[in-house]
């Protein structure tokens, strides 16, 4: 019953160190474009020295 005590608080630290993590990176921009960087790399660039 004592372990309850302890893991209890524990648990919901970690429940809302989560939810801070995932509201910061929400804010952050994280998911505003989740298909740019994967068609990006199909993009020939014109920009090498022609050798």
């Amino acid at each position: 019953m004592n372990g309850l005590l302890f893991l209890i608080p524990v648990a919901l630290l970690l429940g809302l160190t989560g939810l801070v993590a995932f509201l910061w990176s929400l804010r952050a921009g994280q998911f505003d474009d989740p298909d740019g960087a994967a068609m990006r790399i199909l993009i020939e660039d014109d920009d090498s020295p022609a050798s």
